[in-house]
């Protein structure tokens, strides 16, 4: 539930990678009252999916106060670990899917849960590469960010694989 006393933000995001794992990238819009910002990033060695988280967080840590804030990302892997639950449930049971087999992506779920104690969140799924504006640009922008020379590495890349 959103808290009236609070700013409201919107938040758009998506991830890339060429390859999986491979090059990839995240793009970020965060707009409020009509102005946005974009944030980008490339690694040399990532996979989507934390891409894709990595994008909201991104956005998240942008905020330099407690805000309400509508998240739209056309993954299911992040939306759907949130807003079903998922998420938790591998955190309760010490990062792990099932008895055998250990969640991924560890490091960025535990960023994104501390700063979503800090923001009141939703998610909302958006159907990629459908016309959406923001996530069409948010694609561009991830795209471009894997597509730079000398990336970084993504340091938490291969630690829970």
């Amino acid at each position: 539930m959103f808290d009236p006393s609070l700013k409201t933000v919107e938040l758009f995001t998506d991830g890339a990678c060429s390859g999986n794992p491979g090059k990839g990238g995240y793009g970020t819009i965060l707009r409020y009252k009509g102005k946005s910002k974009e944030f980008s990033q490339g690694f040399n060695l990532t996979t989507n999916n934390r891409m894709e988280i990595l994008a909201v967080i991104a956005g998240l840590e942008a905020l330099l106060e407690p805000c309400n804030v509508s998240v739209y990302s056309d993954s299911k892997y992040v939306v759907d670990a949130i807003n079903e639950g998922w998420v938790y449930k591998w955190e309760a049971k010490g990062w792990m899917r099932t008895p055998k087999e250990p969640a991924l992506n560890v490091d960025l779920w535990e960023r994104l849960l501390v700063l979503m104690e800090e923001h009141n969140v939703e998610f909302n799924w958006v159907k990629g590469h459908a016309g959406h504006p923001e996530n069409e640009r948010c694609d561009r922008l991830a795209v471009a960010a894997a597509a730079q020379p000398d990336l970084p590495d993504d340091e938490g890349y291969g630690q829970d694989t």
